[in-house]
């Protein structure tokens, strides 16, 4: 007799699917105000590993963590049109403080570049304080009218990095290999995501930024999701702001500056991307558990035996998770460990240690197989290569499986309608296409050249437009 799903098919019902893992892998769950969300510790577990492969990556650029206020006031975002603008409609604003009306209401953070251009502007007082490249690890208030855990929520976590610099050229340079060694280098080889790497059009670049670079990944359905972006700010915030240096020539010039994030959102876009009818996937190089050791029954012989186990392998430098729970069903821990996606399972009975072997199961590929239990140290690297570079095959693969080449608006609507996207050349198109396709819901995701690089401008020829309904 089949056993009963423990999560409701992904063919049926994606986002219904979607929830249920959310909620039975126990990442999150819903926060008490409209909006907003409670991390739970396996979730966070997998945020702080993002944290610490981004942080070391983001410090090996020259910039160091910083902390800003959250609450700003509200006379700082009025000080540039576009930004302000942008952000209207999703500020959250404290009018009320210690029982009495505010002097000037204060805007709960929903992105730092007016603050930091406060601070930035006291801060740098010549070329020899540039470049100045500044982190931050810290949480930002949206007021979102169509909540979905970690995709948007009215808070949630991120990293913003802002940067001011002497030259365009500098700032432009910087912007791009955030994108491409920071980002692109993360979602690559950590979280096993494919993605397109472009240019956002006018219409959907950040407000008060004179360029916005992004990462574009497909999740299960077919959906795109803008995992991050880097962005020029031109030296928009500096003339707000009034943030100058002494050139070398001895004349008071505005900086040139970029910011850049990555959020939460990234969790939801692990679960859509390598998320199955039994679970999440979890990649080898970003599980906070790459490897759980069970303990089938609970005799003394056994239950020694896995925590040996566990030690050794926490020794061999591998993240380990000892199961020692034998007043819980075995069947029960192995169906939560295989929906909260840890790579491997070691599982250990009395039989097994009458042979001397664990019975080793995959979650990745599927599968398990008994081995030797000596040779766990020596097996388990390999596993974990040959695991992280499926999961990044099975992602490019889907992408380019479900990417049609067209020449036409209507190609380019129905393409994306059915559950894919489309590639049409940005002329044929125009900001006229662009904003009929978003009568439809569909969005141009970004730009591309037509080798697939990054174009340098908007408007370049042969420029292709990549088409696609959004998260």
């Amino acid at each position: 007799m089949a056993k009963a799903p423990v999560l409701t098919p992904r063919a049926d019902d994606f986002p219904r699917w979607y929830q249920d893992l959310i909620n039975k892998a126990e990442l999150a769950d819903n926060g008490p105000v409209r909006g907003t969300m409670v991390i739970r510790p396996y979730g966070y577990g997998l945020w702080e590993r993002m944290q610490a492969e981004m942080d070391a990556r983001i410090k090996e650029t020259g910039a160091e963590n910083a902390y800003f206020p959250l609450l700003i006031p509200q006379s700082y975002l009025t000080r540039e049109a576009d930004h302000v603008e942008g952000f209207a409609p999703e500020l959250a604003v404290v009018t009320h403080g210690g029982g009495k009306e505010l002097e000037e209401p204060a805007v709960v953070r929903p992105t730092s570049e007016t603050i930091v251009n406060e601070y930035f502007s006291k801060w740098v007082q010549s070329y020899r304080d540039l470049p100045l490249l500044i982190n931050q690890w810290a949480n930002v208030v949206r007021w979102e009218l169509r909540p979905r855990l970690f995709l948007r929520t009215s808070e949630f976590l991120w990293q913003e990095g802002h940067t001011a610099h002497a030259t365009y050229e500098e700032a432009r340079d910087f912007a791009a290999h955030i994108q491409r060694e920071v980002y692109g280098d993360f979602l690559r080889n950590v979280l096993a995501i494919d993605f397109v790497s472009g240019r956002k059009t006018v219409r959907e670049r950040f407000a008060g930024a004179i360029n916005t670079l992004t990462l574009e990944s497909m999740m299960g359905d077919g959906k795109a999701l803008q995992m991050v972006t880097s962005h020029e700010l031109g030296q928009n915030f500096a003339k707000a702001f009034n943030t100058r240096y002494l050139s070398k020539e001895g004349a008071q010039e505005l900086v040139w500056q970029t910011s850049w994030g990555s959020t939460t959102r990234m969790i939801g876009a692990l679960v859509m991307t390598h998320g199955d009818d039994d679970g999440l996937r979890v990649p080898p190089r970003l599980a906070h558990i790459q490897v759980v050791v069970l303990a089938i029954k609970g005799d003394a012989a056994v239950l020694a035996k896995v925590r040996e186990i566990g030690d050794r392998l926490k020794a061999a430098g591998v993240r380990v998770r000892v199961d020692d729970r034998t007043d819980v069903p075995f069947g029960r821990r192995a169906v939560d460990w295989e929906l909260k996606g840890v790579p491997v399972r070691v599982e250990v009975g009395p039989r097994d240690l009458e042979n001397g072997t664990a019975m080793l199961a995959r979650r990745i590929p599927g599968g398990k197989e008994p081995v030797a239990i000596d040779t766990l140290v020596e097996l388990l690297p390999g596993i974990f290569e040959e695991d992280q570079a499926l999961l990044l095959r099975q992602s490019r693969e889907r992408r380019e499986s479900r990417t049609t080449d067209v020449s036409t608006l209507e190609e380019a609507a129905e393409a994306a309608a059915a559950g894919g996207w489309a590639r049409v050349p940005w002329a044929t198109l125009g900001e006229e296409g662009e904003a009929r396709l978003s009568e439809q819901s569909l969005t141009v995701r970004c730009l591309v050249a037509e080798d697939g690089s990054v174009p340098d401008d908007g408007d370049a020829p042969g420029n292709v437009a990549i088409v696609a309904r959004a998260y």
